[in-house]
């Protein structure tokens, strides 16, 4: 048994860190009755080390453990869990390059490929600085992408893109790479969102319109007419609105939101929750990110009607580690808002109360999973639970709970303003409204493109400016590829199904003929077995025997034939779906399966003639 008892005493640097979170230290005598039901701190607390220290030391950890009265060994597994946070020391700056789909079709490996020759290895401290190689940071249409970190008593993070080598060095030695005009914080590059041609765009038409960080433009631009007529004519009408509409998640899984609401709002216990799912982690997919940085008065206006709808008082928005943009404007709006009784006890003055807090995730794809989030939330490893109970019954802190991600809740808005009827006008009848669409890759126009339901995979690809298409991952890592002959399929929930294909975040990552899949399906296969939270052995176990078979054939050294290979590659995927808890493990052979039914991929006729290399 490795026993790592914390015996390093908090320095004042560990516990100035904690009690700027936390406040000053409570007395001894009262200091339990203080703590108690403050795990859900954990996290944050965790956060707060390391954007002051740059790595949570023992010493830091042990007195947030004090104050939080957490065990030691359970808070030592929390911080392990996260990708984001490091228990051995670092310098102070840490650069974070993207190698994942989208950058890696942009020339990630090139770029790395020069950093390490010039500022060495990942992970290893050069001049005060280290760099790492990140999965997807969410800058998909800025491909590649980098985000950096500087610790401090005034932190600083920063994400931009497209990244270069010049700019990658410039960033690490603590200078604005001139190379960016998307480094400044306040002025990121422009979104590449484009209009759908039938008429003006419902969820991005105030993205680059209108003022982020102005309340008051957000209002002259329609915004809180949706919070006013929810309040005027109350939760029945938004709920049966809701349901009309025919609003189903924009996350994937794609359930009724109506019916989610309506169960949460006739839930007998209290209290309830509302929780917006902004970890939005799903390689290609910057849809989320796009809302938050733009239009977040949408964001909170949607969430305040959510939860007065159901009866919630207190919102969180979990929003992923890498979104430092984001942060900062929800933060702003939030703040806002409740200055102009937009939230907080008596929203304008009508005596409903809903307030709203936002948590920082820290890089664990798996949290992106609903119960996983709550996991996290609750200041535990984001493990994912069983099912049921469902969320509606037992969801954070086991009590009533809606959960929608930014764009479902975005899409609110349009749905009470111009009413369900007139949202159904759009779209097909299985999947009315518009949707976004993360286009990137090997495309002219890479950005995000608002369409209506209906409209052909070709289409879009077409808007996008693409012209050499040798594949299409439709949905992200968890997603499925399509072929060349498939770009006339509608873009709904029932017509990708007949196929055997998913929507899911809305990715599509467009791979021409320069690109081999084979590295491509590897990188995915790398990125689920890095992101499996281990709980289940299907997907811990799965991913990784996964990867070792695409990375053998991608180096051509199958053992035995390539339909022996192949038929285990069918078994693994069975099992993982069958057998997994959640929707990580059964969703991990998706991309890499469909790959080989639709493209051939890994099995090329001069596989068998392949180096020679020894099997591992």
């Amino acid at each position: 048994m490795d026993l790592k008892p914390i015996t390093a005493p908090a320095t004042e640097e560990d516990r100035a860190a904690v009690d700027a979170l936390l406040g000053p230290a409570v007395p001894a005598a009262t200091s339990l009755r203080e703590s108690a039901g403050l795990r859900h701190l954990l996290l944050p607390g965790l956060h707060a080390i390391q954007s002051r220290l740059g790595w949570v030391t023992p010493g830091a950890l042990g007195y947030l453990c004090e104050r939080l009265h957490v065990p030691p060994a359970e808070a030592y597994g929390v911080a392990t869990f996260y990708a984001l946070f490091s228990l051995t020391e670092r310098p102070s700056r840490v650069l974070h390059v993207c190698d994942d789909l989208a950058c890696h079709a942009a020339g990630a490996p090139a770029l790395t490929a020069q950093l390490e020759a010039r500022a060495g290895a990942p992970g290893r401290a050069h001049n005060g600085a280290m760099w790492l190689r990140s999965p997807c940071l969410g800058l998909c249409e800025h491909a590649p992408a980098a985000m950096l970190t500087e610790a401090g008593v005034a932190p600083r993070a920063v994400a931009w893109g497209p990244v270069d080598v010049a700019g990658c060095a410039d960033a690490l030695a603590g200078h604005s790479p001139s190379s960016s005009a998307a480094w400044t914080l306040c002025a990121p590059q422009a979104t590449g969102a484009v209009p759908w041609s039938a008429g003006a765009p419902r969820l991005l038409r105030r993205v680059g319109q209108v003022d982020p960080e102005s309340l008051d433009a957000y209002r002259a631009a329609g915004g809180y007419q949706a919070l006013r007529l929810a309040l005027e004519r109350g939760p029945s009408w938004v709920l049966r609105e809701i349901s009309e509409s025919g609003l189903v998640g924009r996350g994937g899984a794609a359930f009724p939101t109506g019916r989610k609401w309506q169960a949460v709002a006739q839930a007998t216990a209290r209290p309830k929750y509302l929780v917006c799912n902004a970890d939005e982690s799903e390689p290609g997919t910057f849809k989320d990110r796009v809302l938050m940085e733009h239009d977040p008065f949408a964001v909170v206006e949607a969430m305040t009607i959510a939860g007065i709808t159901v009866g919630a008082e207190q919102g969180f928005l979990y929003l992923r580690g890498e979104y430092p943009l984001a942060h900062a404007r929800l933060s702003s709006a939030i703040a806002k808002a409740r200055a102009r009784g937009l939230l907080g006890a008596d929203i304008l003055g009508r005596g409903v109360a809903f307030e709203l807090e936002i948590r920082q995730g820290a890089g664990a794809y798996i949290c992106g999973e609903e119960t996983a989030l709550f996991a996290s939330l609750e200041g535990f490893r984001g493990e994912p639970r069983t099912k049921p109970p469902f969320p509606v019954e037992s969801g954070l802190f086991g009590r009533p709970t809606v959960v929608n991600n930014v764009e479902t809740l975005a899409n609110v808005l349009p749905i009470l303003t111009e009413g369900a009827a007139a949202y159904r006008e759009v779209g097909t009848s299985g999947s009315p409204g518009t949707r976004l669409f993360c286009v990137s890759g090997k495309v002219a126009r890479p950005g995000l493109y608002e369409l209506p339901f209906g409209v052909s995979l070709r289409h879009l690809l077409e808007l996008a400016g693409a012209t050499d298409v040798a594949a299409v991952l439709l949905g992200g890592a968890a997603g499925t590829f399509l072929g060349p002959a498939e770009l006339d399929l509608p873009l709904t929930f029932e017509d990708t199904r007949k196929v055997g294909a998913t929507l899911g975040s809305g990715v599509v990552l467009v791979l021409d003929s320069s690109i081999p899949v084979g590295p491509v399906l590897a990188r995915i296969a790398s990125f689920f077995r890095d992101e499996s939270c281990g709980q289940c052995v299907p997907c811990r176990v799965g991913t990784v025997r996964q990867e070792e078979l695409v990375a053998r054939l991608v180096r051509g050294a199958p053992r035995g034939s390539h339909q022996q290979e192949q038929e285990l590659l069918r078994e693994l995927g069975c099992a993982m779906r069958d057998a997994s808890i959640c929707g990580l493990g059964q969703t991990a052979s998706s991309a890499i399966e469909s790959a080989v039914a639709r493209l051939g991929a890994l099995f090329p006729p001069a596989a068998a003639a392949a180096a020679k290399e020894p099997k591992p």
